[in-house]
């Protein structure tokens, strides 16, 4: 272990009540579960104990709204250059490419010495390569830095890459990256596994923080009206239009199911797939019983509202959006995928689990969980039991543990091996 003197002037304990100094990093506030995690913890962590900013390369996104402006800092520019926002591939293209590699890091780097935090959160593997190269340059005095994955992140590797070359130098980057980190955290005990078996971060710097819900808020919102609701009881889900959240497998299995016949479906969120999926409608005779209302700010009345939710992804990282479900009483029917279901639901106790790209199965639950009234209250109630134990307050001060412990680390001026060689290697 090779260590440097410590700078008392980093110790949040050496001012009286100077907190500890937190630099969440993002592209933007487009998205899901991580950009809601990082919102949670910019607005809800205690200020008398952590100063908290959040650095974007672009200013957009639905929930930039909700973020305390005052301590946002947005990257110079017009934010085009750095749009890396919709489907994963795009970001290939060369202009995008020159952007990840050099501007971007370099605004990140720029954030990171105006604000001089003690610990720098990244958000995702394309973030978390970014701030990879944006503190590659500050050396030993560079902040603790958290590196978070909340996704399946070596299924997006093969999805989205251009080619098996492309996704090998992509995977090795990001394995890379993530060794360098002084925590890789993930959201589900699962991917925090595979972080270590297959991307070699070492077991010691693995941690895992589940997604928070907001109880609270998502009782207070479930109990909102809602215009627009389908005149017949509905089945729903929620999620990004794209190939992850597989809305055409459960449109196929729908049809298939016979629950057209008594329920309507309907698919919150919006993505590139809009198109494509309402083309998929129309040629299954669906039109009138398949809805499309696009991003709800508030989806949890429509949950609160719905006879069934069903998330068929073929991956995720904690798949947030049907905890927010069981939090509102809604049985749930999910996906067995990696990552994140078997920490959220035991099967056939707190919800329906089925095998990923089924759908026979997934037709099946739907048909049976529709025709069943006393079923859909079993599992609702006891996932809204379950589902307590991801309340906001006890998961966020798992993330302002982990935050105080690594500034006292970076206080005590100890740096490991595998630290320094993001410098010199």
């Amino acid at each position: 272990m090779v260590t440097v003197a410590p700078d008392a002037s980093l110790d949040p304990a050496s001012t009286p009540g100077r907190p500890v100094r937190v630099l969440l990093l993002l592209t933007s506030l487009h998205g899901g579960g991580a950009e809601r995690v990082a919102v949670h913890i910019l607005n809800r962590l205690d200020p008398r104990r952590f100063e908290v900013r959040m650095g974007l390369l672009r200013a957009s996104g639905p929930y930039l709204a909700q973020a305390d402006a005052t301590r946002v800092v947005i990257a110079p520019g017009d934010g085009e250059r750095f749009n890396f926002d919709g489907p994963n591939a795009g970001n290939y293209r060369p202009g995008r490419l020159l952007a990840g590699a050099i501007a971007a890091p370099r605004a990140f780097r720029r954030m990171i010495e105006d604000y001089r935090p003690d610990v720098v959160l990244s958000f995702l593997k394309g973030t978390n390569l970014i701030a990879w190269l944006a503190l590659m340059e500050l050396g030993l005095r560079r902040p603790a830095w958290i590196a978070r994955e909340g996704n399946n992140v070596l299924a997006v590797i093969e999805q989205e890459a251009p080619g098996r070359i492309a996704a090998r130098v992509v995977r090795a980057l990001t394995a890379r990256a993530y060794r360098r980190a002084d925590v890789a955290l993930s959201n589900a005990s699962d991917l925090t596994a595979d972080l270590v078996r297959c991307l070699g971060v070492l077991p010691a710097r693995a941690r895992t923080i589940n997604n928070p819900l907001d109880l609270t808020e998502i009782a207070r919102q479930a109990s909102e009206p809602v215009p627009g609701l389908p005149r017949r009881p509905f089945i729903l889900t929620a999620g990004r239009l794209e190939y992850q959240k597989a809305q055409g497998l459960l449109i196929a299995a729908y049809s298939r199911s016979g629950a057209a016949r008594t329920h309507d479906l309907v698919i919150l969120g919006q993505g590139s797939l809009r198109d494509e999926l309402e083309a998929q409608v129309a040629g299954a005779g669906l039109s009138g019983q398949v809805h499309f209302p696009g991003f709800a700010a508030n989806p949890y009345a429509w949950m609160a509202a719905c006879d069934v939710f069903a998330l068929p992804s073929r991956w995720e990282g904690f798949p947030t959006a049907a905890g927010e479900a069981m939090a509102c009483g809604a049985p749930v029917i999910l996906a067995d995928c990696r990552y994140g279901p078997r920490d959220l639901m035991r099967d056939g106790e707190t919800g329906v689990l089925v095998p990923v790209d089924d759908e026979a199965a997934l037709a099946a639950a739907l048909a049976r969980l529709c025709a069943d009234p006393a079923e859909r209250r079993r599992l609702g109630e006891n996932g809204r039991r379950f589902v307590a134990r991801f309340d906001i307050a006890p998961i966020l001060a798992e993330y302002g543990a982990l935050f105080t412990e690594l500034a006292r680390r970076r206080v005590s001026g100890e740096v490991e091996p595998a630290v320094l060689a993001a410098k010199v290697e």
